[in-house]
Parts: C-alpha cells; structure tokens; sequence
C-alpha cells in the first residue's frame, strides 16, 4: 500500500521521536551527552535522564551556556545534543552556534522542540518562524525536520552517526504519522512520496501530511503530482529540485517563514537553473499569534485547499 492509500488517523508530536531516539542512541554509545535548559519535560529529555543521569547535564535557564558547554564536550569526543525550544536553540543561541560550534566545526547537535507554529497558544514569541533560515546560513551547519516520528527517529539516528553540527527542529504539537518503522531515510536526499508529470510539490516537516492531502485531491481531478518530503533544508536535494524543474510548476509548502527557509532554497536552485515557476506556501513573513495550530496554519495559508487552489492556478498559465 502507497503513503497516498493510506488513512491517516495516528497523530504523534515529533518531539516524542527525539524523546524515544535519544535514549536509545545514549544506550548504544556512552558518549552522547544530552544538555538541557531546565526543559526536559518539555523537550521529551526526562527518559533519558532517568536511564543515563551520567550523560546528561542541565545547565539551567542559560541557552548560550549550553552552547558553550557542548562545544567543549565535542572537542573531547563527546557527541552533546543540546535540547530546548527551537526558538531559543537558534535565535538566543545563534552566535555562540557561528562562532563556538560552526566555525571550528564541532561535532555538536542542536535538538529542538517547538518549531515553526506548533507552539499555537504560547504565542508569537515562542513559535519559531525563522529558525531553519537562520541557521541554514551558517557554514558547516546541517538542517533538518522530520515529517513525523518515524522519519524523525531515523534521521536523529543520522544525525549522531554523522561528524558536524546539526540543527533538528522538532514539532510541540501531534501531527500525523505518515511513514512506517521500516522507511528509511538519508540525510541530504529527498523522500520521493510519488512520481507524476504536471506540478511538482514539495513539502517538509508537518507540512508533509497537507501535501498529501492535497495530492489525493489533485490527482482525483486527474492532475498528475510529483511530491516529495525534503526533510534536509540544508545540504538541499539538489537533484530532486532539478526533477521538478522539469516539469516546469512548483509549489513549496512550510511551516516557516517563506522568507529564506526550505521555498527560498528551492527558488535558488530554479533561478540558477534559469527555468521554472515556484509558488511558496508557509508562514508570510508575520509573527504568531496565541491561536490553536489548525488557526495559525489557517492564517498563512498553509492549508490543502490553498495547495490545491495554487496548483490548478499554475496549470492554467
């Protein structure tokens, strides 16, 4: 059975993967340290703290301290995952990450919950917007979202098997389970969820599910949807770009800011290539609000009715 003839019911926060991964990834290898910021139960830490209190450190309310921290630890052989809410991990701790983790090229993690709206009703100042674009900017830097837990478990996995620093942005909020346990996935290399001929979509992180929800309805209007899940923001599948260039329309889909995140990295690619039309789906360039997730997605039209009403407007060109 495809992804696409699947009933979707099983909704996990992506948050949760991370919580479950890491604790068997501490298990496997003594040297990965989780280093906290006084929000384990938040962030899905406190298993791990219970199972290996001798690799996990809280530093407290000190995000940059925890930056700092890791980074010393990486330079002994240490693996550090440093875990709090994505605004915090890329924003509050953006300098410290530049100077501290990027430049030297440590082998350090930032692993963070809460990203883009899933935060909902703590508000505009806890959901992060601009994050992935951030930190995509900073050499060295490897960018990642996981479209649900499962996907989200492999690519952890990778990402402590893998040598550098690497931003895991992780939902607070339950999203839909899409994948299966045995789906793999490989870190730089776009999921192909489906193969078509007329619009290319691509999606990431929670986005992924409307993506699919959307292609269901295109594809029943006979519209044929090449979709894919580009979890890796940073190295971008350049390759999987280049096949939806091909077919000329593209529609990004995201749960960020439209302004340098996963829609900007694909625009790159299709202006250098010359060719091609991109319509962007995500956050449009505006702060949050406390609102229920559904709302918030609502408000910037990151919804399936606006994938497909922008999919059968590129087709009429």
């Amino acid at each position: 059975m495809s992804i696409l003839e699947k009933d979707i019911v099983i909704k996990k926060a992506t948050r949760e993967a991370f919580g479950d991964e890491i604790v068997k990834l501490g298990k496997e290898n003594k040297n990965i340290y989780v280093i906290d910021v006084d929000i384990a139960k938040s962030c899905k830490t406190t298993k791990f703290i219970k199972e290996l209190p001798d690799q996990h450190i809280n530093v407290g309310i000190a995000e940059q301290n925890a930056a700092g921290l890791a980074a010393g630890l990486a330079t002994t052989g240490k693996i550090p995952f440093v875990s709090t809410y994505a605004v915090f991990g890329s924003l509050r701790m953006a300098e410290q990450i530049r100077q501290e983790i990027c430049y030297p090229n440590l082998n350090v993690k930032i692993a963070c919950s809460h990203g883009g709206l899933t935060p909902a009703n703590d508000g505009g100042s806890h959901q992060a917007i601009e994050d992935m674009g951030v930190l995509r900017t900073f050499p060295n830097m490897t960018v990642i979202m996981g479209a649900d837990y499962y996907s989200t478990r492999k690519l952890v996995e990778q990402a402590a098997h893998m040598y550098g620093p690497v931003y895991l942005r992780f939902t607070r909020d339950a999203v839909p389970v899409i994948y299966d346990e045995h789906e793999e996935f490989t870190i730089g290399k776009a999921k192909k969820i489906k193969d078509g001929e007329d619009i290319a979509i691509i999606a990431n992180g929670d986005t992924v599910w409307l993506a699919i929800e959307a292609t269901k309805q295109l594809e029943a209007k006979g519209i044929s949807v090449k979709l894919f899940d580009m979890h890796t923001i940073k190295p971008l599948d350049r390759e999987a770009v280049l096949e939806c260039i091909d077919i000329g329309n593209i529609i990004t889909v995201e749960d960020h800011n439209i302004l340098n995140g996963l829609g900007s990295a694909v625009c790159e690619v299709v202006a250098e290539e010359g060719k091609g039309i991109v319509r962007r789906i995500g956050v449009q360039d505006q702060f949050g609000q406390s609102a229920p997730y559904q709302k918030l997605l609502e408000l910037n039209g990151i919804t399936v009715e606006n994938i497909v009403a922008k999919a059968t407007e590129l087709l009429q060109k």
